[in-house]
């Protein structure tokens, strides 16, 4: 067993050829695991869940590239149809061409379309970016009222998580927002690393593995 708190993990199934049953499979999972939620694609919802386990879905996924109002719409489903945390995407493209105020308007679209009560956690792909560029879209993160940064969706190219980019998030969102470490995490020595570097909560589907069950 290892040391890393099963309550910090989004225990999360986003594979496009996944089915309903998986998505049962992986309920059932994260209910024996003890993980705070599982994550999972908008057109699977609504799921029966216990009131102990979260719902997450994911929003603008995986490009970012969607326009604001399409993100919009998509989440304000998801939360209508019981997710009770979107994980939305960033236009990672206008973060490359430093369009701060595009970022920051693209994030409050998804945040207005929203309750109150439901969390949203902004992926901003941390691989794809400079450091300069990680601590102005964190800075549009909290500037739109988002809950959370997180590092990546774990679906592009250039890589996911780093003990780096976490760090550098958290010194720039301070003790308010949250960090969620995503992408590539799978055993519990990187799962530790991260959660010592600011993370205060894991995107994995290797749960198992890492909380060593």
């Amino acid at each position: 067993m290892s040391g890393v708190p099963a309550n910090l993990i989004d225990h999360t199934l986003l594979a496009p050829e996944a089915t309903a049953e998986d998505v049962k499979k992986i309920i059932d999972e994260a209910v024996e695991l003890g993980t705070y939620s599982v994550c999972v694609s908008p057109s699977m919802l609504p799921i029966t869940v216990p009131e102990t386990l979260k719902v997450a879905a994911v929003c603008g996924f995986p490009s970012g590239a969607h326009i604001s109002e399409v993100k919009a719409l998509e989440a304000k489903k998801a939360a209508e149809n019981g997710a009770n945390e979107i994980d939305m995407v960033i236009n990672v493209g206008k973060a490359k061409e430093h369009d701060w105020e595009y970022v920051t308007s693209d994030i409050k679209a998804v945040r207005d379309a929203l309750p109150n009560d439901v969390v949203l956690k902004v992926i901003i792909e941390s691989a794809v970016l400079t450091d300069e560029e990680i601590v102005e879209v964190c800075k549009c993160a909290k500037k739109a009222n988002a809950d959370f940064v997180k590092t990546s969706t774990g679906f592009h190219k250039a890589g996911g998580a780093s003990v780096e980019a976490v760090k550098l998030m958290r010194e720039t969102v301070g003790k308010e927002m949250g960090v969620k470490a995503s992408g590539g995490i799978r055993d519990a020595e990187t799962a530790e690393k991260m959660i010592n570097a600011g993370a205060n909560r894991l995107g994995l589907s290797s749960s198992r593995a890492v909380l060593g069950k």
